[in-house]
């Protein structure tokens, strides 16, 4: 059960394995088939997740990622029953995303009787030409509607690649013809790959513009989507001298292993050990560590403009410097 409080969530993310079903074009992640978490290691991951609760958290939302998490469909099911057994202090829930693919009858029978609690959020790119370019050809393999009744708040995770950016307006707008009514976010193309050329900007433009004009004939739809922005933080005397995301403090990480990592990027599938190894000396609790000082002194939307320390990271290898 979700708790109801203004503290955050701490969000913890188990690894149940690093194999995948397929291969996606922009995929940064070094899949190991034979890597999979055991339930003795969930166990044991789930216990330290309630001992260890931030006391400036509330609530739990424990998230599954692989790979693929339905790949360990069983092990989803014995974790979900052994949290439950217990009786915990904090309330909590379950978060898994997929990307569709391997849902079966049987899953969905379990995901449905448990849909309170349990929610799997989509990876969906866009209309089936765009997502069949990024996703390996599985559109097709996808029950849409399974995710769209099953959870119809739920929105769906993108993810941009060179291809999919000059159509990135008419994907948006595909999915919300769907029925899904909120784009859950928009990622760009990791790896060896530079979107800060000048051409990948010129292609941008347009596509917003397209997307605003849309948004203004569809204010409903545009309630969670590009005009929630609160400009208003912009104007505040300490106006982002903050970390942005919940990095080594509110979003660890324990991998199949039960090896514990700062968050669900940075870990031993996208960074070498020696890169990890130099990660983790950080002092996560410092928020200055985190705080790119000539975006914060020089741009008036820094308080409201979203980051990934973890890419950021992977990029310039200084979590200091905004990618």
């Amino acid at each position: 059960m979700e708790a109801k409080t203004n503290k955050p969530r701490f969000s913890p993310t188990l690894c149940v394995t690093h194999a995948c079903n397929l291969n996606c074009i922009y995929c940064y992640q070094k899949h190991d088939a034979t890597a999979r978490m055991t339930i003795e290691t969930a166990k044991t991951a789930i216990d330290k997740v309630f001992d260890h609760v931030p006391n400036d958290m509330s609530g739990v939302e424990i998230g599954f990622i692989g790979g693929e998490p339905l790949l360990e469909f069983q092990l989803l099911k014995d974790i979900v029953a052994y949290t439950s057994s217990i009786e915990r202090k904090e309330q909590y829930i379950f978060y898994a995303t997929t990307n569709g693919t391997l849902l079966t009858d049987e899953h969905k029978a379990w995901f449905s009787a448990h849909k309170n609690y349990f929610t799997l959020g989509l990876s969906l790119d866009g209309a089936k030409e765009t997502h069949d370019y990024n996703r390996t050809n599985s559109f097709d393999d996808i029950d849409i509607e399974f995710f769209l009744r099953t959870w119809p708040n739920q929105g769906v995770k993108m993810t941009l690649s060179e291809y999919s950016l000059p159509r990135l307006a008419e994907n948006i707008k595909y999915i919300h013809s769907l029925g899904f009514k909120e784009i859950g976010g928009v990622n760009l193309f990791e790896g060896n790959f530079d979107w800060s050329r000048d051409e990948y900007l010129h292609l941008l433009i347009p596509q917003l513009a397209d997307l605003v004009a849309f948004y203004v004939d569809n204010d409903a739809l545009a309630l969670n989507q590009m005009f929630d922005k609160r400009l208003s933080y912009c104007e505040v005397k300490n106006r982002g001298d903050k970390k942005w995301c919940g990095i080594g403090t509110g979003a660890v990480f324990f991998d199949t292993d039960g090896k514990v990592f700062p968050c669900p990027f940075v870990t031993p599938m996208t960074f070498s050990q020696n890169d990890l190894s130099l990660i983790l000396q950080t002092d996560f609790t410092d928020e200055s560590n985190f705080i790119d000082k000539d975006c914060y002194k020089n741009c008036y939307i820094y308080p409201i403009c979203p980051t990934c320390s973890g890419a950021n990271y992977f990029r310039n290898n200084k979590f200091t410097e905004r990618d």
